[in-house]
């Protein structure tokens, strides 16, 4: 701030001697200032929302941060928002898992990022593994789904017997490249299993997600345990660019468990995400969860 110089007072006015002295006034009493207030007075409650859950959610997970680039890559920071900024989840208590700070990997040398110009194949170029979503603070990892490549088993595990054969041999002419997994359960309860599944076109994967979308209709290739699902509607209005997402949850009655899966088709890679929980899954981290994991593959 510019400091502003200071202009002498004028002399005061001579007072002729034979004039009386003026008689001052009373100066006012002073006005003690206000004690602080040492109550603290509690915050209003948040207002309930009259938008749906799931646009507080879209905008939770759309938080998305360009950062600067590795080599040919641009790295992704993807954060979330003040729980404040959620509609309807203002409180500590609202479910959402602590994901660590997540970030794209770097490309080779140039090689493009999917749906850039110059890939119009659509392939993920970046490590597979580096692009599955890690496990939230707290969770215990499945030493069989650490992160790394695994085969086709991993991802036949997840489904009942009587389909894994039509589906193997379906992916013996479906030109599948890599299988990397992801597996956690939460102190809450929930078991979480992340599938990426790469294939050597953008065409077999998008083949690969009709067959699966028609078996589930079909009541087959359904995750092990499921006898009946209907469409899940809770990520209809999540939405990332190119990327299409596919969720269903196990109807009831469901017995001591209910599971809730969804698919992520991004360009030449297939996500599966499924979560299965004692009591019934939640909504929530299911959200978030799948709502990331399609960040990362976007």
């Amino acid at each position: 701030m510019t400091e502003q110089a200071l202009t002498p007072a004028p002399p005061a006015p001579s007072v002729p001697a034979s004039a009386p002295e003026p008689v001052p006034a009373p100066a006012p009493e002073p006005v003690p200032a206000p004690e602080a207030a040492s109550v603290s007075v509690p915050a209003p409650a948040p207002k309930r929302s009259r938008r749906p859950l799931l646009w507080g959610i879209v905008r939770w997970t759309a938080a998305v941060l360009v950062c600067g680039g590795v080599g040919a890559g641009t790295a992704l920071g993807i954060t979330a928002l003040e729980r404040t900024d959620v509609p309807g989840l203002a409180t500590e208590s609202d479910g959402r898992w602590d994901y660590p700070e997540l970030a794209l990997p770097a490309l080779p040398e140039d090689a493009p990022r999917p749906w850039t110009e110059g890939n119009d194949g659509e392939i993920h170029h970046a490590d597979l593994r580096e692009l599955l979503l890690p496990a939230p603070a707290g969770a215990t990892a499945d030493p069989k789904l650490n992160g790394g490549w695994t085969g086709l088993d991993s991802y036949l595990a997840l489904l009942p017997e009587k389909d894994r054969a039509g589906v193997r041999e379906y992916m013996a002419d479906s030109a599948l490249r890599h299988v990397a997994a992801r597996g956690w359960t939460t102190p809450d309860g929930t078991t979480t299993r992340v599938h990426l599944l790469r294939f050597a076109s953008v065409a077999f994967a998008e083949d690969f997600k009709d067959e699966t979308m028609e078996g589930v209709s079909k009541t087959t290739r359904m995750p092990l345990g499921v006898e009946a699902a209907e469409i899940d509607a809770s990520l209809q209005k999540i939405a990332v660019p190119y990327l299409s997402l596919y969720s269903y949850a196990e109807t009831e009655p469901y017995g001591s468990e209910q599971t809730r899966w969804a698919y992520i088709q991004a360009g030449d890679t297939i996500g599966v995400v499924t979560q299965t929980r004692k009591g019934g899954t939640l909504t929530v981290p299911f959200q978030q969860t799948v709502a990331l994991q399609a960040q990362l593959l976007g």
